[in-house]
């Protein structure tokens, strides 16, 4: 007997951003933070940069960002708060997009999308099979294809055209 596992999908979908959320909260991490001898440093800077297949780099727009932007087979995984820039989906890649307060333009085919996180406005040329946004008050809009969308969060706009 075969039992539905509707009730799995925030579960798959969490897992899904699991690698980019790990990367994120590593790239935060720096030597700096308790320096010997009782002194601290502080470090800033305006952004930081990270480029990888898929992903073009970053620019901060807060002031100071922290970004991930891991290509795992198939999978771009993008984490980032606070940033402006372009991934490239290529034809046939699958997104997954974790943090806050990001602008993002999608070029290229992207076969499945996941975002999560809040206040993120991001503008895809093409979703294929499957749009899932986690988290609230994010703007998406896609240009083109037919997803089946799910929508697992709060206050999100997703539209299609543009």
């Amino acid at each position: 007997m075969r039992a539905a596992h509707t009730d799995h999908l925030p579960r798959l979908a969490a897992a899904a951003l699991a690698p980019t959320l790990a990367a994120l909260v590593l790239a935060g991490c720096s030597s700096t933070a308790g320096p010997p001898g009782g002194s601290t440093a502080t470090t800033k800077s305006s952004a930081t940069t990270t480029t990888s297949a898929g992903a073009a780099p970053t620019t901060g727009t807060s002031g100071e960002s922290t970004t991930a932007s891991v290509e795992i087979g198939n999978t771009v995984n993008y984490g980032s708060m606070g940033t402006t820039t372009t991934l490239d989906c290529a034809s046939g890649k699958s997104l997954n997009v974790a943090g806050s307060n990001n602008t993002l333009t999608v070029t290229g085919t992207c076969e499945k999308v996941t975002i999560g996180g809040a206040n993120n406005k991001v503008t895809i040329d093409k979703i294929n099979t499957k749009l899932t946004v986690l988290g609230m008050d994010n703007t998406i809009t896609y240009k083109d294809g037919d997803p089946k969308v799910d929508n697992i969060g709060s206050t999100n706009t997703i539209n299609k055209g543009g």
